[in-house]
């Protein structure tokens, strides 16, 4: 039996139980995490296809791994330098025009793509395909603070992370039937195909961000009046306990920094393994092109499965920081594991999803720490800071594993170093303090 009440009661008949208030944020989760979901797909497709491309691209331009990585990681420059300007800007705006601004100039730039020609070409239009996507994760996470209190937020930013999961699972295979049933159409290579196919979704959901989001709760009248009020008096009355610092001394912030690093450690892996991936297939002996594309798929379904059941047992216990060490831990032991049965397929594809199963997930529980401590304009600016620097893995990683490669003849040795990388995020986890992070278990009835 259900006894839990909610922590405001004065506010209206919402209150009544935890059961209500129960429905009251699924309702909300409905309206708001579908569309959400759908431009993080779109977002995760448009940066990882280049991985694919790659597979026909760097032989037809000439490009070597090193240039090809280059320039795949070239993004998060242009990512790094805009993040904060745009998170910023979005606070002031408003996240709905934003971040349909963002998914509309990102979908042009990611189909532009197919009129590189040279190696610089392909710098700059990585370069400004970062700038354009600049801000939009600070900006879902921010945005999602203005709905969910901190106690509903793990399970709520494990289902949105579906999305960069479903993003392998389902760009994958469309991505290698693309390359292998679409060259020569039109007088266009596969790979041109890839990106203007996989670029059209992205300006479309643009339209539907502009045309069903709201800015924040107080202006959604899908919501009766009491729900709108119940739901700004939770946000409140959080808003109060967190941190309120200005831009100049967000930067000087030990546990920022700190949480930096250690979601910089999980994106170097993240983009170093999922850049390289098809790559890695393409070595275990898999030519076929549907083939690698299938394979891929697999270690983010498992992902998915991991993401749902960490951030919903975090949620129920209201610990954050045992939960996202286990994470990185998972995520070390898989990539271990697929240089030892790197030629064997399917013992490594099974490496790759223990891998995903952690490296993927840590995302979705990670916003967690610096949102249970910053609030306001401080949580705009500082999401956004935190994930720009972190990004700039997503530069190293892609670079110095095809650096690596290039060296070595193999990606054993970049490999080992994403291991170490995701060893020491884990460790510095044990930095943060608990009391800060950890909350008191979601206001529900579940036991």
């Amino acid at each position: 039996m259900n006894t839990t009440h909610s922590a405001s009661p004065s506010a209206g008949t919402v209150a009544g139980t935890a059961t209500s208030e129960d429905t009251l944020f699924r309702k909300i989760a409905w309206r708001l995490l579908p569309i959400l979901m759908l431009g993080y797909l779109a977002a995760s497709i448009d940066r990882v296809n280049v991985g694919f491309a790659k597979l026909h691209m760097a032989q037809e331009l000439g490009f070597s791994d090193a240039v090809y990585g280059f320039g795949a990681g070239v993004f998060f420059l242009g990512y790094f330098l805009f993040e904060v300007p745009s998170s910023v800007i979005l606070h002031k705006v408003g996240a709905r025009l934003w971040i349909a601004r963002i998914m509309a100039t990102w979908g042009i730039i990611s189909a532009l793509t197919m009129f590189v020609s040279s190696p610089w070409q392909f710098y700059l239009v990585r370069f400004l395909l970062g700038v354009a996507e600049a801000g939009f994760i600070p900006g879902v996470i921010y945005y999602l603070t203005l709905w969910f209190p901190s106690q509903r937020r793990g399970r709520i930013m494990g289902v949105f992370y579906i999305a960069l999961a479903l993003a392998g699972f389902i760009g994958g295979p469309v991505s290698g039937l693309i390359l292998q049933t679409m060259q020569g159409v039109g007088g266009l290579a596969a790979w041109k195909w890839l990106f203007i196919i996989e670029a059209i979704p992205t300006v479309l959901i643009a339209v539907l961000v502009v045309t069903k989001l709201d800015n924040n709760v107080q202006s959604a009248k899908w919501l009766s009046p009491e729900e709108r009020q119940h739901v700004k008096t939770l946000i409140d009355a959080e808003s109060k306990q967190k941190s309120h610092m200005p831009l100049r001394v967000l930067f000087g912030n030990r546990l920022v920094q700190v949480m930096s690093l250690i979601f910089f450690c999980d994106i170097f892996a993240m983009y170093g393994l999922g850049f390289w991936m098809p790559t890695l297939i393409n070595n275990m002996g898999v030519k076929s092109d549907l083939s690698i594309g299938l394979m891929s798929a697999l270690p983010s379904l498992f992902a998915v499965i991991s993401m749902i059941l960490v951030s919903r047992h975090s949620d129920r216990t209201g610990e954050r920081r045992l939960h996202l060490m286990l994470l990185y831990a998972l995520g070390a032991v898989g990539l271990s594991l697929s240089i030892v049965w790197q030629h064997n397929p399917t013992l490594g594809i099974f490496a790759l999803c223990i891998a995903n199963m952690g490296i993927l997930a840590i995302p979705a529980l990670f916003w967690n720490l610096p949102t249970a401590i910053l609030g306001g304009a401080a949580a705009a600016a500082g999401i956004a800071l935190i994930n720009s620097f972190a990004n700039l893995a997503g530069f190293l990683g892609p670079y110095l594993v095809g650096y690596a490669k290039q060296l070595s003849g193999n990606t054993e040795s970049a490999v080992w170093l994403m291991v170490i990388v995701l060893v020491v995020g884990g460790l510095l986890i044990l930095t943060v303090p608990a009391e800060r992070v950890n909350k008191s278990p979601a206001l529900s009835g579940e036991k």
